[in-house]
């Protein structure tokens, strides 16, 4: 049997072994509500912006929760800060660099690679940023 024949066995019978709906689902929008990738508003459409940030949910310049997404472009960083609250932010993509301290150092990061979890702790000062990659991060906060 040839590598072709095979291959084609193969992906008959994977895909045979996946359920596929046989008619569009409409999901009750009182229960679920999704943003596809395509569907996110970014601050600055164009993708200029160093670090442009989308709203997921909630609005963070009013208090309670909320969730947005960041994209770093590479080498792009923020300087030493800090903030009043918690903040919660998993890397979607990319590697993500974070620093301590009140002296900015890009070298004196410490690399968090996609699936990695950071908290930011309130009033205590960090930097973060990318390096040679861009990165994507989720991130939450309760604004009090």
């Amino acid at each position: 049997m040839s590598h072709r024949a095979l291959a084609a066995i193969i992906a008959a019978a994977l895909s045979a072994s996946i359920p596929l709906p046989l008619h569009a689902v409409e999901l009750n929008p009182k229960a679920i509500a999704i943003k596809l990738p395509g569907t996110i508003k970014w601050r600055d459409p164009t993708g200029a912006a160093p670090i442009n940030q989308a709203v997921l949910h909630g609005d963070p310049t009013k208090p309670g929760l909320y969730v947005v997404m960041n994209r770093f472009k590479p080498n792009t960083f923020s300087r030493p800060h800090f903030h009043p609250n918690d903040r919660f932010i998993t890397v979607v993509k990319g590697t993500w660099y974070v620093g301590t301290g009140n002296k900015w150092d890009k070298d004196a990061t410490v690399a968090v690679k996609e699936g990695g979890f950071v908290t930011h702790f309130a009033r205590e000062v960090h930097y973060d940023g990318a390096k040679e990659g861009p990165a994507t991060l989720t991130r939450v906060e309760e604004l009090k």
